[in-house]
């Protein structure tokens, strides 16, 4: 027999054959998947794309949605349980349904098999190599690890370390007009994270903004935690902020300076005032701004799932050497939002082997730092658990008991609308506690979206209103809204304490007065990992 008259077979390939198989499987179940539509919601981002309308993967994606509504219903249904322990089972169920969703497996998620096989198994070994690359280093990578660089396109705002304790170092910025304001600025971030979430790339960084309105911008910027800081405890993060503000009074020879306060540092900001104003020296802060910060924990949200005795325990088994590694935390902050913070990025790095995108915001929270365990423990403890800040003497700091409702200092309080961190409703009742003149704004977004939201992006908005009312359902009720960032409406507020300008020349210049330039911004600890 010749060639020509030999039979011919049509080569078929691995990959044709396999979506041949789901064809004729899908040919078959396509009648029962239409009855089901109804069970998946449209807005699920997990399962949205042309390749989860095959009866095969919309029956996963149908099954799934029904599983995961009765699995959160029993914790609903189930008998006995007080309000706390009913919350923690919500976290705990939620985040098990979510690792059960079909599109965390390369074999039932049909964009990542799709993928695998027009890769010929590629994407699935680079998605592979991602994994092991992360378990070494022990932690979930977000973002491109070579795309920021500390002090060139990132945290890159110009300027001086110009002090330098065992816990911060101070960062004195360069003005960027003639003339500045008299009053100075100091920004105290939370020593969770790293201070650079407010000076991201120049179009985002808060730092840069505040400087071009005509502020002296000082940042202090907290040290890692490390052995040797076994013994540091909230006191010691108080009378940090407090050396910071009298360092700064004395650079520029003023008698106060206008403050903010970030979180946990916000927490500690109004710690500090209280001390200040036992102490007869309130006037040392002209005013005080609190960006998404607590101070009373009764509604402190999901975070208080983990503030119980085994948690605890694992807190201190965790911290041998004095100190808590960050990945622990960032790992607990991701939690609260497992479908974007851990689930999109395992499905998109380790079952499409998707390379990692260039964002300077998740390269900032892949960014972590360490916390003195004793401290730590004592937080969670003390605040979260106990909410003693609340309660008038039932804490002290540096030999004085803290009471908030002698804090007279005027603040300007912003909380973000979908917070997960320091829910709206825990932010607002800072108001029940000052003395003083308060201004409350609600912007919109979340922790740090909502903080971190620069004029010349028009994104999302915030509302002003009666920051007196008695509740902050009253509050929003009649609340205006305005579109935008609510950036301008915090410096029109600062302004109101004060016109007075002076030369931006001598000590307004990083260097130049009586603290000498240590090295450039952004500095030693921020790098130290």
């Amino acid at each position: 027999m010749d060639e020509d008259s030999a039979p011919q077979t049509d080569s078929v390939t691995p990959a044709a054959g396999v979506r041949a198989l789901l064809d004729a499987w899908g040919q078959v179940l396509a009648p029962v998947a239409a009855v089901g539509r109804n069970a998946v919601d449209p807005k699920d981002r997990r399962f949205s794309g042309p390749e989860w309308e095959h009866p095969l993967f919309d029956l996963m994606r149908q099954g799934y949605s029904v599983m995961a509504e009765a699995m959160m219903k029993s914790v609903e249904d189930a008998p006995g349980l007080d309000d706390a322990a009913r919350e923690r089972a919500r976290f705990a169920m939620r985040t098990l349904v979510e690792a059960m969703s079909p599109a965390n497996s390369p074999f039932t998620n049909p964009r990542a098999l799709n993928k695998a096989l027009d890769t010929n198994g590629a994407s699935l070994a680079e998605g592979f190599a991602k994994m092991l690359r992360d378990f070494q280093r022990g932690q979930l990578t977000h973002t491109d690890s070579e795309a920021f660089e500390l002090g060139v396109n990132i945290a890159a705002t110009p300027g001086k370390v110009v002090h330098e304790t065992p816990l911060y170092q101070l960062i004195q910025y360069s003005p960027t007009t003639d003339h500045v304001a008299a009053t100075p600025l100091v920004i105290f971030p939370p020593w969770i994270n790293r201070f650079y979430i407010l000076d991201l790339s120049p179009e985002k960084s808060f730092i840069r903004w505040a400087v071009d309105q005509g502020l002296s911008v000082f940042m202090v910027s907290w040290k890692s935690a490390d052995a040797s800081m076994k013994d540091v405890i909230w006191d010691d993060y108080i009378a940090a902020q407090i050396d910071a503000i009298d360092t700064i009074r004395d650079a520029l020879d003023v008698k106060s300076v206008h403050a903010i306060g970030y979180c946990v540092a916000g927490t500690t900001l109004a710690a500090t005032l209280a001390v200040l104003a036992a102490k007869g020296a309130a006037k040392k802060v002209k005013s005080a701004t609190f960006f998404t910060a607590q101070v009373d924990f009764s509604e402190a949200g999901e975070l208080l799932n983990f503030i119980d005795d085994s948690y605890l325990q694992l807190i201190e088994t965790l911290s041998g050497e004095g100190y808590l590694d960050g990945r622990y935390l960032a790992a607990t902050f991701n939690m609260l939002r497992g479908r974007d913070l851990i689930w999109s990025p395992v499905v998109n790095h380790y079952l499409m082997g998707d390379k990692h995108p260039s964002f300077d915001l998740l390269h900032w929270n892949g960014d972590v730092t360490n916390l003195p365990a004793k401290w730590h423990k004592a937080y969670l403890i003390d605040l979260y658990r106990d909410n003693k800040l609340s309660q008038p003497g039932a804490i002290e700091a540096l030999g004085v008991g803290i009471d908030l409702s002698k804090v007279e200092t005027p603040a300007y309080i912003q909380a973000g609308r979908e917070d997960h961190i320091a829910p709206v409703e825990s932010v607002w009742k800072i108001t029940h506690h000052f003395a003083g003149p308060i201004k409350f704004v609600l912007a919109g977004s979340g922790h740090i979206a909502g903080v971190v939201n620069p004029p010349s992006a028009g994104k999302y908005q915030y509302w002003t209103g009666d920051s007196a009312a008695k509740s902050l359902a009253d509050f929003v009720a009649s609340a205006t809204e305005h579109k935008g960032s609510w950036w301008p409406d915090w410096i029109e507020w600062i302004r109101g304490f004060g016109a007075k300008q002076v030369e931006a020349k001598g000590a307004r210049v990083p260097g130049e007065g009586k603290l000498a330039a240590i090295e450039d911004a952004p500095g030693r600890y921020v790098k130290a990992r």
